[in-house]
This record gives structure tokens, C-alpha cells and sequence, in this order.
């Protein structure tokens, strides 16, 4: 049990430090949802869908972004929030909110 336990310790160990050395500074932890009221969607001749209110990185800081009904045509069914990612060159690389 022992060599397991100490193998076990060695991964975590050197899978910190590939992910520690891919890049000095982590990205700043995205702050949680602001609440928002989702009212009744607007009477239109084309459906709608309700996209939610979403922090958005400009660059320097994160930017509230109201949730609003859009039109439906062209989106998925599934709403992704912006994330970080560890990009190619080992950097983190903001991935904006989006429909999938």
C-alpha cells in the first residue's frame, strides 16, 4: 500500500509542477453570477431565447454583462460561461461566454 500511496504522491507532485511551470501567474478566479430576474420575453414575430447575465474579461478586469433575450435562430441549446484555458504557448487564454 505504501508504494502506491508514494507513486500516488509523485504524479500529483509532478503534475503540479507541469501545470505550475506552464505559467507563473494563474488567472484571476472568475467571481460568481450576479442574480438577475428573468422577466417575460418581449412579444416578437421571431422566438426568442433567454442568454444569461455573464462576466466578461476586458483585459484588465471582468465586466458584468446583463442577461437579455436574442433571437433563437443560430444558436445552440446549450449556454457556455466564460472560462479560462491553458492556451499552446502555455498561457492562460480567456474563452468569452458563448452558445454551443
Amino acid at each position: 500500500m505504501s508504494k502506491r500511496w508514494t507513486a500516488a504522491v509523485a504524479l500529483m507532485a509532478i503534475c503540479l509542477a507541469v501545470v505550475g511551470c506552464s505559467n507563473g501567474n494563474a488567472p484571476p478566479p472568475v467571481p460568481p453570477l450576479q442574480p438577475e430576474v428573468m422577466g417575460n420575453p418581449p412579444v416578437t414575430p421571431t422566438p426568442l431565447i433567454w442568454q444569461p447575465g455573464h462576466w466578461d474579461w476586458t483585459g484588465g478586469g471582468y465586466s458584468w454583462v446583463a442577461g437579455v433575450y436574442v433571437p433563437s435562430a443560430g444558436h445552440g441549446n446549450l449556454w457556455m460561461p466564460g472560462y479560462w484555458a491553458l492556451g499552446e504557448g502555455g498561457g492562460w487564454v480567456w474563452q468569452p461566454a458563448h452558445w454551443m
